[in-house]
């Protein structure tokens, strides 16, 4: 889903040695031998840990309920010994009661991922989560492969099929024909017709995906509260994470939220690539106000500067989002150009975190 994101970081990690050498230097010598020892205890380190778990947590709670769907769902299919139709036509109203209360699961899980995903894709310990539950593409694309295969109940095996997002709302929106059960006819409401997000999930992937997908987010639940967040973490997630919007921007324009019938995209059908973009840039400003103490520790000005182009950034999102579900439709052209502006103010931001972070001595990550 972000095919992009090691290119993105890369350049990230090149641009901060410059960011870092652009301070002023007539700063007070004082602030730049600030030790992270000496103002620690200005960073709230314990507030990103506590909005960390309370995600983790929502997240595990949402999965349980999928796996629970999945497993309806294939009950259903193996009842009818894996005929389709038959089991539509048996158990129509069920089916579709099933699979609508899978999706408002899936758009429930999705914000409580995407909020923390700054978090969790920005710190070493956590960031192979968000490759297994967000990021991960599928062993066609090996660089950024998932590092699991799906064990099917029937015994068969998907190779490193993709992230467990991805999986689950391509199944169950039909956008993915791979996932989807074959020779019968997705009139879920039974109005006769097959709109767009009527479909039957193959139902041995279905409950291999729901069911996988919960322990993993059951594993990384378990790992947010046992994971104590250094200033190293918070910089680095910020460092890494907010420079990160003309890849997600790439895969809005390539939507059917803005490209309609002609989308390239699978993924994005439940909710706007928009709304995971403000998503993650409130958790960025959530881990920002834990840090902001201590970069006033080396700079007052730019800390409270850096706050704000954050902010705005976010507000920038969220605006777009807003627009998007008021009925304001968005051409590519106009997607390339709003990324642009969004990943040039997300670098410059990145940039003076970097340079707070050189004057506090604290060591960053590179992602």
């Amino acid at each position: 889903m972000k095919p992009i994101r090691l290119a993105t970081l890369f350049a990230v990690a090149a641009l901060v040695p410059v960011a870092a050498a652009c301070g002023d230097d007539d700063d007070d010598a004082a602030s730049t031998e600030t030790t992270q020892s000496e103002a620690a205890a200005a960073a709230d380190l314990g507030a990103i840990k506590g909005y960390l778990t309370e995600h983790s947590a929502a997240l595990a709670g949402e999965t349980a309920k999928l796996k629970e769907q999945g497993q309806a769902y294939y009950d259903l299919a193996k009842k009818s010994n894996f005929n389709y139709q038959q089991m539509l036509e048996e158990n129509r109203d069920e089916v579709n009661a099933i699979l609508e209360d899978a999706k408002a699961t899936y758009i429930r899980a999705n914000p409580a991922y995407e909020e923390m995903e700054g978090i969790v894709a920005g710190v070493s310990s956590l960031a192979d989560y968000d490759v297994i539950i967000d990021a991960g593409s599928s062993g066609d694309d090996p660089e950024n492969a998932v590092p699991f295969d799906l064990e099917l109940p029937n015994g068969k095996t998907l190779k490193q099929p993709g992230n467990f997002m991805f999986l689950t709302e391509t199944a169950l929106y039909g956008t993915n024909d791979d996932l989807t059960a074959k020779g019968a006819k997705a009139d879920l409401n039974g109005d006769g017709e097959v709109e767009f997000g009527e479909a039957l999930p193959d139902a041995n992937i279905f409950l291999a995906t729901t069911r996988d997908f919960d322990k993993y987010a059951r594993e990384l639940d378990s790992e947010a509260h046992a994971f104590e967040p250094t200033d190293s973490d918070a910089f680095s997630a910020l460092v890494i994470m907010t420079p990160t919007m003309s890849e997600y921007f790439e895969a809005w324009k390539n939507s059917r939220f803005v490209s309609g019938s002609k989308a390239s995209e699978q993924a994005f059908v439940a909710t706007s690539r928009l709304s995971d973009i403000a998503d993650i840039l409130e958790g960025l400003v959530f881990t920002y106000d834990g840090v902001q103490p201590l970069v006033s520790e080396a700079d007052p000005q730019q800390a409270k500067q850096t706050k704000e182009s954050l902010q705005k950034l976010h507000d920038f999102a969220a605006d777009l989002r807003e627009k998007e579900d008021g009925g304001r439709q968005y051409t590519a052209e106009e997607a390339d150009t709003l990324g642009s502006q969004a990943q040039e103010q997300a670098e410059a931001i990145a940039g003076q975190i970097t340079q707070a972070a050189a004057k506090l001595n604290i060591e960053l990550e590179e992602g």
